[in-house]
């Protein structure tokens, strides 16, 4: 482990010249993607590709806020902290709440007593079987690909991110602002482009919180990924076992600013994201980091328990009821 700490800050190296082409790039394909979408309403052929792009490029947007939330894009803080309120209209997510919120992820990660600082709740076979049919059925639905996605997408970035946990405790007058200032964008739309331009608007959203709750999904939630207790738990092992690296494509890893490699991120948050790819592709081989191909990433979301005893993410069990575990044993 010491060994690839010591590799992986030979990528920590931060480039304002790249940092500035990743973020002000991003923007320019953002912006004009989405006037052409606005401008090709009604002509579906065309309007729904822009609208793609556009909300990729929204994703890519979510990823440079939150390397700026580790001040790992910019040379300087106070750019990395600029950049970042820049970002928050735009990716629908409160700066300082993202920032607070993500750096309880990285403390807590792989630690079953604080499942709840994670993206997505994982429950143990343990906690299943013990659980009641109404408990089951609601962890059913939640962990229900079709379900999680898409709603989970719009409640999350359209809905949850306008009040984040902890912003009573942490910044009531910054979220407000934030959704001030987001409610004026939605504004600026509609007095510049009519609801053609807000209706394109809210499908962007829609696709980009769909891709971002798959992203994030997947980025913990693999067969071999890792979870233990305190004292067993080791933090190293949880940045790299229990954290995922998605191999699936040079478009893919530049729609979503190589946040796929996410191994990586987690064991050095501060590799700038135009450096991950690079970074894991030099010593994947070396230290036998494993990568996970499009049909292991799709297989993923049938896994819906954390199985102790054998250490690994498994399915529902295959004969289980629909009751708890007392109506189990009833029937």
């Amino acid at each position: 482990m010491a060994t690839i700490r010591e590799v992986t800050r030979m990528y920590c190296d931060k480039s304002d010249a790249l940092a500035s082409l990743s973020y002000f790039g991003t923007f320019g394909v953002y912006f004009s993607t989405l006037y052409l979408a606005v401008i090709s309403y009604g002509t579906w052929i065309l309007a729904v590709p822009l609208v793609v792009i556009n909300a990729l490029s929204g994703v890519r947007l979510y990823v440079l806020q939150h390397d700026c939330g580790h001040h790992s894009l910019f040379t300087k803080r106070w750019m990395n902290d600029l950049a970042g309120y820049g970002l928050s209209t735009f990716t629908l997510t409160p700066y300082w709440m993202m920032q607070f919120n993500h750096n309880e992820h990285h403390k807590f990660l792989g630690d079953l007593e604080h499942r709840r600082s994670g993206e997505i709740h994982t429950m143990t076979v343990k906690e299943w079987e013990e659980a009641g049919w109404l408990h089951r059925l609601g962890y059913r639905l939640y962990r229900n690909p079709f379900f999680l996605i898409p709603v989970g997408g719009i409640f999350v970035y359209a809905l949850r991110y306008r009040w984040p946990k902890n912003t009573a405790e942490r910044g009531i007058w910054g979220v407000i602002v934030h959704d001030v200032l987001l409610i004026g964008w939605i504004a600026l739309l509609f007095f510049l482009g009519g609801m053609p331009a807000v209706y394109i608007y809210l499908l962007t959203v829609f696709v980009a919180a769909c891709s971002g709750v798959f992203l994030v999904y997947l980025q913990h939630n693999f067969e071999d990924t890792y979870w233990d207790r305190r004292p067993e738990l080791r933090h190293d092992l949880a940045a790299l076992q229990g954290s995922s690296a998605l191999d699936l494509g040079w478009w893919f890893d530049l729609a979503t600013g190589n946040i796929a490699y996410h191994d990586i991120h987690h064991f050095n948050a501060n590799i700038p994201s135009y450096r991950l790819r690079k970074c894991h592709q030099a010593i994947r081989d070396d230290f036998g980091l494993p990568t996970i191909n499009w049909a292991e990433a799709l297989r993923s979301f049938s896994l819906k328990l954390w199985d102790e005893e054998e250490e690994r993410l498994v399915r529902f069990p295959p004969r289980d009821s629909w009751f708890g575990a007392q109506g189990s044993a009833g029937a």
